[in-house]
C-alpha cells in the first residue's frame, strides 16, 4: 500500500473520529434551548451525551476484541452506525428519536476510539505510528471543538435541526470515505489466532496493560469533570457563561494542539514515562492555582494548560499499549478506554457533589491529576514486550 495512500486513510479514520465526538456533543452547549424545544428537562438533554460514556464502559471490551478479530469490518461498522445514528436524528424532531440515534452513535463509538491504534498498527509503519494515533486521537478533540463552535454560532431553537443535519452530513461523508480507503486497502493484516476469551484473559493477566489502565483512571477523570463542571465552578470566579464557554473551547483546542505535537516528539526521543508525569503535575499545579487564587485569568491559564500538557497523555499511553500488544492493541485499547471513561463518571461524579464549592472541587481535580504520577511510575517497573 503506498504511503500517500496510507496516510489518506488516517485522514478519513480522523474525520469519523472526529464525527463521533461532533454528534456526542451536539446539543451539550444548546442544553436549555434543546430543553425548551422539545418539551423535557435540561436533565433529560444532558442524558444525550452521559449515555456516551456509561455506554463505553460496558462495550470497550467487546468493540476491542471484534477489532482484533475483523478490524475492518467491524471499523465499518463503527462508522456506518455513526452516520446511520446522527441520520436518525433527522427523521423526526422529537426527543425519543433524537435519543434513539445517540443511542445508535453511542454503541458506534468504542469501535471507532478503540480503533486509533489499530488503524496506526496496520496500515502504518513502525516509525509512523506514533504520528497517526497523535492524528486520531487529536481529531476526537477537533470533534468536541467543532461541537462547541457550532453549538455558539447556531444557538437558536429553529437552528438545532441545522446543527443535526451539519453532523449527518459530517458523519456520512466522512463514514463513506474510510469504508472506501478500507476496501482499497483490501483484507489488511490476517486476524488474531486467539480466541475471544483466551486475548481478553491475556491482555487481563497482562500486568503492563493493567498499569496503564490505573494510571489514566484518575487523570481521564480529571479531564471529564472539568468539561462537565467547568463553567459552573469557573462562575462564581467572576467568568461569565459565554467566557467559560470560550476558555472550555480554547481548553480543547490546546488539547488538538498538544496531541497533535508533543507525543510525537515524545515518543521519537524515548522518553514518554518522564513526559507523562511532567504534564501531569503540570496540570495539577494548574489545577491547585486555580483552587488558591481563582479568577479569570487563573481559570484562563489553568484549562490552556490542561488542555496542552494532560491530554496528550492518552495519544502516549496508546502508543505504549500498540507497541507491548502487538496483535492485542484492540483489547489493550478498550480497555484503556473503558477505565479511562470509568475514571470520567467517578471523579465527575465526585466533582459534581463539590459545584457549589469551587476551591474543594478545584482541589479534587488536583488530587486525582498527581495520582497519576506515583502510578506512572509503576510502569518502570514493567518491562515492555513487544507481542
Amino acid at each position: 500500500m503506498a504511503m500517500a495512500n496510507r496516510w489518506r486513510m488516517i485522514t478519513a479514520f480522523a474525520l469519523v473520529g472526529a464525527a463521533t465526538q461532533l454528534v456526542w456533543l451536539t446539543y451539550a452547549p444548546v442544553t436549555t434551548v434543546a430543553a425548551e424545544h422539545f418539551g423535557v428537562s435540561e436533565s433529560a438533554v444532558g442524558w444525550l451525551a452521559n449515555m456516551f460514556p456509561l455506554l463505553y464502559v460496558v462495550l470497550a471490551v467487546p468493540a476491542g476484541i471484534l477489532l482484533d478479530h475483523w478490524f475492518r469490518p467491524a471499523l465499518i461498522a463503527g462508522a456506518m452506525l455513526t452516520a446511520l445514528g446522527a441520520g436518525l436524528r433527522l427523521l423526526h424532531d422529537g426527543f425519543a428519536v433524537v435519543f434513539v440515534g445517540q443511542t445508535v452513535v453511542a454503541v458506534a463509538q468504542p469501535l471507532v476510539l478503540n480503533a486509533i491504534t489499530g488503524i496506526a498498527g496496520h496500515y502504518l509503519d513502525e516509525k509512523d505510528r506514533p504520528t497517526g494515533i497523535a492524528v486520531g486521537t487529536a481529531s476526537t478533540f477537533a470533534g468536541m471543538a467543532a461541537a462547541f463552535v457550532l453549538g455558539a454560532a447556531l444557538p437558536a431553537e429553529s437552528q438545532l435541526g441545522t446543527l443535526a443535519a451539519i453532523g449527518a452530513l459530517f458523519a456520512g461523508a466522512a463514514a463513506i470515505w474510510l469504508t472506501v480507503e478500507l476496501v482499497r486497502a483490501g483484507r489488511g493484516p490476517a486476524a488474531s489466532t486467539q480466541t475471544s476469551l483466551s486475548a481478553l484473559r491475556a491482555t487481563l493477566g497482562d500486568s503492563y496493560v493493567r498499569r496503564l489502565c490505573i494510571a489514566v483512571f484518575f487523570p481521564f477523570g480529571t479531564f471529564v469533570a472539568l468539561a462537565t463542571y467547568g463553567q459552573a465552578l469557573l462562575e462564581p470566579a467572576g467568568v461569565s457563561a459565554d467566557a467559560a464557554s470560550i476558555v472550555l473551547l480554547i481548553n480543547v483546542l490546546a488539547g488538538v494542539v498538544g496531541c497533535a505535537v508533543v507525543p510525537v516528539a515524545v515518543l521519537r526521543r524515548g522518553v514518554e514515562l518522564p513526559a507523562v508525569m511532567v504534564g501531569l503535575t503540570a496540570s495539577a499545579l494548574a489545577c491547585l492555582l486555580v483552587a488558591v487564587a481563582p479568577g479569570p485569568a487563573t481559570g484562563f491559564l489553568t484549562f490552556v494548560l490542561i488542555g496542552l500538557t494532560l491530554l496528550p497523555a492518552l495519544p502516549i499511553v496508546l502508543t505504549m499499549a500498540e507497541r507491548h500488544t502487538g496483535a492485542a492493541e484492540g483489547t489493550a485499547a478498550g480497555l484503556i478506554w473503558m477505565t479511562g471513561n470509568l475514571g470520567g463518571l467517578v471523579v465527575a461524579g465526585a466533582t459534581g457533589l463539590l459545584v457549589d464549592r469551587p476551591a474543594l472541587a478545584f482541589g479534587l481535580c488536583t488530587a486525582t491529576t498527581i495520582l497519576g504520577v506515583p502510578l506512572t511510575m509503576r510502569l518502570r517497573r514493567t518491562p515492555v514486550q513487544v507481542g
